[in-house]
Formats: structure tokens, sequence, C-alpha cells
């Protein structure tokens, strides 16, 4: 009878008493195999693990969370569940014998009956810090809210390492972040971050698990709304809509961020960098097997033709050194030259210097310097030196006969280029005229006041507008007053032979529309040595004169900012500083021939 035993247990005054006793449970085990020698079963053993986790509980030390009595009821869902149990060493480690033990020992501490008892003044309802225990442990006794809790926990480091932290000690840096977010994975066996020795496959599997890492963590905590309030069925769906995004919302900056942490140790992480090399070597002694197998095969044909580039290269080098060498010497002679007519040059205006330019008058000394500088300018080495030499050996009454004997022969040379440019000119828009006499109004004469409209047209609608050519002749059949209909072809046509002009005629077009200005606002004419760009910045009406800059800003804004823009006075003021809306009105509506002036020259340069 190897399975029970039986002893006398009981003395009793009249006679002894027999009894079976059979043990059972854990105990009969225990003495089985003491008894017997057989090994414990998974299960036993999972009995003496309760068991000694028991006994973990019961010498659990709880730390006392010394701003436990200062906690505001009203506020327990912001507190920390755990540090309100003295759990806040363990946190979401503790099991839930930890919880309900710590919560146990909390009650019989801080119970506000007890503390009544013992002469505590007791706040009335819900006002006692007691209602802050009784909340964190509703909250961690319960699987789903622990787990929404432990989502959000206070004291979880959220941070994520730059890439300028890791530059030196990259392991040191990265690995502790990635173990303190492995916590949030649903899949288990976390990869490690592992060190430099780690092989490609172990790097290549620890950032693909990264980068499709599965979160559980989730913020329903956070919600601000409960749906257990709301008033009607309608308001719970608003408010179930409105927690929804808000954890949605907070569930992808989350994703974000574990992003972002992935992304920087990637590009940081040294072994990245090692194994893109080593693909790099690899690929480059592969590319560098193919090069020398193809310059092996191109070696002999490169051979071959090595001789015959050799006598090309002493061909083409003889040809060069030859070509150099007359270079050289054209360079020299050169050179020669305009060191010998600068040696003129400055040789005729000392003499003429010496001699005060002929003329006691300094009004006429200018005048003769202006001359001897046009001379400089005009003048062969052989003239320089015929006229050098005539002056060295006469007086100065027959030097400045000389002199003036060779000015004369200048201007009229000048005189003679002018009116042959003229006369091509001419011919030239005869030409066009008649090139365009089959267009109606093409054959008609364009006066001074339709020139004018034309280059002021062709400047508000520069070029880039919308049928433009069509819209500037829209335009002058509108404002000008000849009654003449011009067409998008005549205002094509003009425009191109207005480019052609000579500049000299240029010259007398601009001087004819000033002198017409002068005439029409009675201004006192200037002496007519006065150089075109001298007379556009003389202010006739301003009180404060423009300069030349303020002139260009403000034309450039009148070209920046067609008619059609809005506020566009508003706006040219603001490109020209110190200068008023009124202002620039004013100068645009005073100085019409000085801006017709500008925007003839500039309209030279835009083809049609």
């Amino acid at each position: 009878m190897h399975n029970m035993f039986s002893f006398a247990l009981m003395l009793v005054p009249t006679a002894s008493v027999l009894c079976q006793v059979e043990p059972v449970g854990r105990w009969f085990e225990a003495w089985r195999r003491r008894n017997i020698h057989v090994s414990a079963s998974f299960q036993e053993l999972e009995d003496e693990k309760e068991l000694s986790e028991e006994s973990g509980d019961e010498e659990l030390q709880l730390e006392e969370f010394p701003m436990l009595k200062t906690l505001d009821p009203k506020d327990w869902k912001n507190q920390d569940h755990y540090s309100v149990l003295g759990l806040g060493q363990l946190r979401y480690k503790a099991s839930q014998k930890q919880i309900k033990a710590a919560h146990k020992a909390m009650v019989l501490k801080h119970h506000p009956d007890k503390r009544k008892a013992a002469g505590e003044q007791i706040g009335e309802g819900d006002n006692d810090y007691f209602t802050c225990i009784t909340k964190a442990y509703e909250t961690l006794s319960d699987p789903m809210k622990r787990r929404a809790f432990n989502s959000i926990d206070p004291t979880f480091d959220n941070t994520v390492p730059s890439k300028s932290e890791a530059k030196e000690n990259f392991f040191e840096v990265f690995a502790p972040v990635f173990e303190r977010n492995a916590r949030w994975s649903n899949k288990k066996n976390v990869p490690k971050l592992g060190d430099m020795s780690s092989s490609f496959d172990e790097v290549d599997a620890f950032y693909s698990f990264w980068y499709n890492f599965d979160s559980w963590r989730e913020f329903s905590y956070l919600d601000e709304e409960e749906k257990e309030k709301a008033e009607c069925r309608d308001e719970r769906r608003w408010i179930e809509k409105q927690n929804r995004a808000g954890r949605s919302l907070r569930k992808k900056e989350e994703m974000n961020r574990i992003r972002t942490l992935v992304d920087n140790s990637y590009s940081c992480d040294p072994r990245i960098k090692k194994f893109k090399e080593e693909e790099r070597a690899k690929k480059e002694a592969e590319k560098k097997a193919k090069v020398e197998a193809k310059r092996k095969e191109q070696e002999e044909k490169e051979r071959q033709r090595q001789a015959e580039l050799e006598m090309a290269r002493l061909a083409k080098e003889k040809e060069e050194e030859e070509a150099r060498q007359q270079t050289l010497l054209m360079k020299k002679e050169k050179d020669i030259q305009k060191k010998a007519i600068k040696k003129e040059r400055q040789k005729l205006r000392t003499t003429c210097k010496n001699w005060n330019y002929f003329s006691d008058n300094e009004a006429e000394s200018v005048k003769m310097m202006e001359e001897v500088e046009k001379l400089c300018d005009r003048l062969e080495l052989a003239s320089l030196q015929c006229l050098n030499e005539a002056l060295t050996s006469t007086t100065k009454d027959e030097g400045k006969a000389a002199v003036l004997k060779q000015i004369e022969q200048v201007n009229e040379q000048v005189r003679r280029e002018k009116e042959e440019a003229e006369a091509r000119m001419r011919q030239a828009t005869k030409s066009s005229e008649k090139s365009t006499s089959g267009s109606v109004g093409g054959s008609k004469n364009w006066s001074e006041d339709d020139l004018q409209l034309l280059i002021k047209a062709v400047n508000l609608f520069p070029a880039g507008t919308n049928s433009r050519w069509e819209v500037i002749a829209n335009y002058m059949n509108l404002h000008s007053t000849t009654g003449i209909k011009r067409t998008a072809k005549d205002v094509i046509n003009k425009a191109k032979n207005l480019q052609k002009l000579d500049p000299h005629q240029k010259d007398d077009i601009n001087k004819k529309a000033f002198d017409k200005f002068k005439k029409e606002h009675g201004v006192i004419p200037q002496a007519d040595s006065a150089a075109p760009s001298e007379r556009f910045e003389v202010s006739f009406t301003d009180a404060t004169p423009w300069t030349t800059e303020e002139q260009k800003l403000l034309e450039q804004a009148l070209k920046t900012y067609p008619v059609n823009t809005p506020e566009r006075w508003e706006k040219i003021a603001a490109s020209v500083p110190g200068r008023s809306k009124k202002d620039c009105m004013k100068r645009y509506k005073v100085k019409p021939i000085v801006l017709f002036c500008f925007f003839f020259f500039l309209f030279l340069r835009i083809k049609p």
C-alpha cells in the first residue's frame, strides 16, 4: 500500500481510535517526490513560481509619493497613477498582484475613516486625496485602461537623437533609444541594433523591422470627451468621432517620430556607410575588370594609330609655331604703331597746350581743345607725324593755320560721312514705305505726334502682352488726332523702320521733340552745345530737382507697371525712394518729351 498510510492521530480518555488519512494536492506530490525521488511536473513548477511571486508581493516595498496629499482629486486624470500607488520604480513592469498589494497598503494607510479616527480633518465627498488612490487603482487594475495609460506614460522619453549627436558614438546614442521604444512593438523578438561586427543581413533585418514598425501605442487616454457623459446617441456618436480624429492625429505624430528616429539612425549608421563602400568597391572592381579587358582589346589598335598621330602632331605643331610667330610679329608691329600714335598724339596735345591752344580767350581755348582731341581720334599716324613736324618748324600763327586746316578737313570728312548715312537711311525708308504700300494706311505719312504715340504705346504694352500689336494699333486709333486708321501690320512695319534709323537721325528727332516741348511750355532755351542727357536732367517745374538716378527709377517703374496695373502709381512711387505718388504723376505729365526721348531710345532696342 504505497499510496496510503495510516497512523494513530487522536487519543481519547476512554480508548484509542485508528484513523486513515490520505494526503492530497501539492503536499502529496511533495511527499511523493521525497519518498519516491520523482521530478516535478511543469504545473508544479508553475505553482512554485506563483508561491514565490506571492511571497515577493508580500515583501513589496512601496515608495511614498511625497506630493500625494497635495493632489487635486478633480485632476486625477493628469496624475501619475504608478507614483500614486507607490509603484514609481516598477511602473509598466508591475504585475496585477503587485498593483493589488500596493492598493491594499495605500488603503490601510490613507483610508479616510482611519485618518479621521486618528484626528485628521477629512474633506467631504470626493474632495479628499484618497479619491486619487481609488482612481489610480481603477485605471491600473483594468487591462484596457492600464494599456491606454501606459501608452502616454509621462516618464517615457520621446526624444529622438539628432544626427550631430551620433557622429562619434553612434551605438551608445541610438541603442538605448531603440531599446526604449521596443516596448511599443506588437511583434515580439525585436531585433537589436547590434555593433560594427553585425552582418549585412542582420542590419538589413533591423532596419526593415523598424521601417515597418507595428506599434500598439494608442492615445485613447487623452480623449477630451467621455462618451459615457453623453445625453443622447447623437452626442455619443459626435464624441466618438472627435476622439477618433484626435487619436488618429496623435498616432500619425507617433509614427512620424519613429520614422524620424529610424531615418536619423540610418543616415548616421557607420555600418551602412561601410556596406555602401564595399558595394561601391565591388562595382568599381567589376568596372575596372571590364575596362581592363577593353583596354587590352584596343591596345593593339592604339599602337597602330600612334605613329600616325605623332606625325600629325608634329605637322600641327609646326603650323601652330609658324602662326604664333606671325601673330607675335603682327602684335609687335601693332604695339609699335600704337605707341607711335600715342606718342604723336601726346606731342600734338603738348604743342597746342604750350601755345595755349592758339588763343587767349578761355572759351576759344576750350573749343580748340575739343577740336584737337577730335584730331587725335580721327587722324592716322602719318597725318599726325606730318602735322607735328609742321608745328615743330613753324611759328605760332603758322601752326594755328596748319591745325585749323587739318580741323577743317576732318570736319568735312565727318560731314560727308553723315550725309552718306542719311542718304542710305532715306533710301531704306523709301524702300520700306514701298513694301508696305499695299496695306491700308501703310503709304500715309507718320507725323511726329503719331511717332510719339507709337513709342508710348509700345512701352505701355511690352513684349508678352496678348495680341500685342493689335492692342497697340487700337490704342493709336483711339488716341490719334490725324484720323488715320492704323493696322497691326502698319504698326509693325513702322516699328521696324524706326529701329533702322541712323544714330544722327535719332539725335535730330530727339532735339526736335525737345524744342517742341520748350515752345509749348515757354521754357528758356539753353545752349545748343548741351548734351541730350544733360538736357533731360534739368527740372523745369519741380521744387526739388530730379536726379539722374531718380529719373531712371521712374522710367523703369513706368515700364514695369503698365496702365492696366491696379494701384499703379502707388507701386511706382514705392519704386522711387523719396518721391510721393503726386511727384511721380506730376513728373510724368510735365515731362512727356523727356520720357518720350528715353522711351524712344529704349524702343529701338525692343524687337517687335
